[in-house]
């Protein structure tokens, strides 16, 4: 399971964090060894506390489940949610997509709690998904191994996600515990956040049972946890405008507008001896757009202020995302497309930014 070497990012030395949520307490205590009667009697508790009036529904939960110390708690997905065909879809989904993005590495995933837990196959997603190799052993077999690598993987997904807005809901103990719905909620950040090829089932929801213990006893409370919403969000739809007509009901079409940006933008880019002929490819890491906003707008942009030779996911999003800025600087709105849909080779969003551009400047010499 080999990458080839890319540049290798500035990370943060391997250190566990000190985690006061209830996952991180429950690490230590399913460690300790318990007395054959007290589980005896923690199973009873927990079977008599799943089976109470109280609950909408009865839960068989494993002894495991119920060795909990005063005010801990733990969590489980209820039966039959996992029963259900849209959450089924959704696992399949992911892991299909991670398979194929795989592929190369030879790596199979058939059960994400299994398969995810200990780091390694997150690593290879991340690094093959961002272009970046991180600096982590490539096989660690003790616990402490596993949750160093993890914790360095996280840290790594986390300066990813944090400057766009993403609520952060895992962590190194709920994703090496092996929490299907910590791991669920990580995979459909990093699908939406790469633009992944696939479509997610909409408005995917499970039924979560939460057993806390409290003065001695076992109390469970169901609460619903939300995997997906709408195609809008989870998609990043945009309203339909012209070009979603153009790519529908007209793509004969679509080449003479494409021919008709390409002699606009190399009208201004012939001016540095450079030269445009694929639009799809050639703006996808951002070096051209920033030249081009110079050139529209008659000034130097100081090369400081992005990457001339990106080399990386990141990379080519920061100098997207710098020409958005010139272009709002120069009194453009805020274009409809993401800077990672430019960067992922979207066809359609590369066209709605650049004919924003024609608009404005095509009459500029």
């Amino acid at each position: 399971m080999s990458a080839a070497p890319v540049r290798s990012p500035t990370l943060r030395p391997h250190r566990m964090k000190k985690d006061e949520s209830f996952l991180g307490k429950l690490g230590g205590t399913l460690a300790r060894k318990k007395k054959a009667k007290e589980v005896s009697d923690l199973q009873e508790e927990g079977k008599n506390a799943i089976n109470a009036p109280m609950n909408p529904s009865a839960v068989d939960i494993h002894p495991e489940d119920t060795l909990l110390e005063e005010n801990e708690e733990r969590t489980m997905i209820d039966p039959n949610s996992k029963e259900d065909p849209k959450f089924k879809e959704l696992i399949k989904v992911l892991i299909d997509w991670i398979n194929d993005v795989l592929v190369e590495e030879r790596i199979i995933v058939k059960q994400l709690e299994e398969d995810l837990y200990d780091g390694q196959v997150l690593q290879k997603l991340l690094e093959k998904l961002a272009d970046r190799k991180l600096n982590v052993a490539e096989v660690t077999q003790s616990e402490i191994g596993q949750k160093q690598k993890l914790q360095t993987v996280l840290e790594a997904v986390h300066d990813l996600l944090r400057p766009h807005g993403w609520t952060i809901k895992w962590n190194v103990d709920s994703i090496h515990g092996k929490n299907l719905i910590s791991i669920l909620h990580l995979l459909v950040a990093l699908a939406m956040h790469f633009r992944a090829p696939i479509r997610l089932p909409e408005h995917v929801s499970v039924q979560v049972v939460v057993v806390r213990k409290r003065e001695g006893l076992l109390q469970t409370t169901h609460v619903t946890e939300e995997l997906t919403t709408t195609t809008e969000v989870t998609a990043f739809s945009l309203k339909r405008d012209a070009f979603d007509t153009l790519f529908d009901h007209a793509p004969d079409k679509l080449s003479v507008v494409k021919k008709s940006l390409i002699t606009f933008v190399n009208k201004h880019l012939n001016k540095l001896n450079l030269e445009v002929t694929e639009l799809e490819t050639q703006f996808a890491d951002g070096v051209y757009l920033v030249l081009l906003m110079g050139l529209l707008e008659d000034y130097f942009v100081p090369l400081h202020n992005f990457y001339l030779t990106p080399e990386s996911f990141d990379q080519k999003v920061h100098n997207v995302s710098f020409a958005f800025e010139l272009m709002q600087d120069g009194g453009l709105k805020k274009p409809k497309a993401r800077p990672e849909d430019v960067v992922n080779l979207d066809l359609k969003s590369t066209l709605r930014v650049l004919y924003n551009l024609f608009t404005k400047y095509k009459n500029v010499e």
